[in-house]
């Protein structure tokens, strides 16, 4: 599907290709919910990143999130880049070099109109806020951590786009 995008003042217009455009998944983990998530959570789609355009690119600033070393006694910087326009801080997606083929827009920095997700998932509800109440139905499926299934797996698997 063909995402255009935008940052809140509009100094930064970008547009992709992707092959998981449905805004299912909402993360709770901290860093979502700090940098791009008022609600307390983000959702993020899956698109590829050798489609992607972007026009305004000097007002694109990149912040890589500090995380605590698995022996808990330091902190080192995120392989992710997520994206911001220095204008407006207005987030807009996530790249990983782990995974250079994939790129992660934020769905509310998605100008296209986008399908309507036949359920929620919420993941890293372990890291959520203890303001933030889980909406949606009892039913919808939520993990403390990442699920096992990608964005694209769980696309297939409901027979989406």
């Amino acid at each position: 599907m063909h995402l255009e995008g935008s940052c809140h003042c509009g100094s930064i217009k970008f547009s992709l290709e992707a092959d998981s455009p449905v805004p299912f998944m909402r993360c709770y983990c901290s860093i979502c919910r700090k940098t791009a998530g008022a609600g307390g959570y983000a959702i993020n789609l899956g698109g590829l990143t050798h489609t992607m355009k972007v026009k305004g690119k000097r007002h694109l600033r990149i912040y890589r999130a500090k995380l605590p070393d698995k022996d808990g006694q330091g902190r080192h910087k995120s392989s992710g880049r997520r994206y911001f326009c220095v204008k407006c801080g207005s987030a807009l997606w996530l790249w990983d070099p782990t995974w250079p083929d994939l790129v992660h827009p934020h769905a509310s920095a998605i100008d296209t109109p986008l399908p309507v997700p036949p359920e929620q998932v919420h993941c890293m509800v372990g890291s959520k806020a203890s303001w933030v109440e889980i909406e949606g139905k009892p039913q919808s499926p939520r993990f403390d951590e990442y699920p096992d299934m990608s964005l694209a797996q769980w696309h297939d698997a409901h027979g989406l786009p």
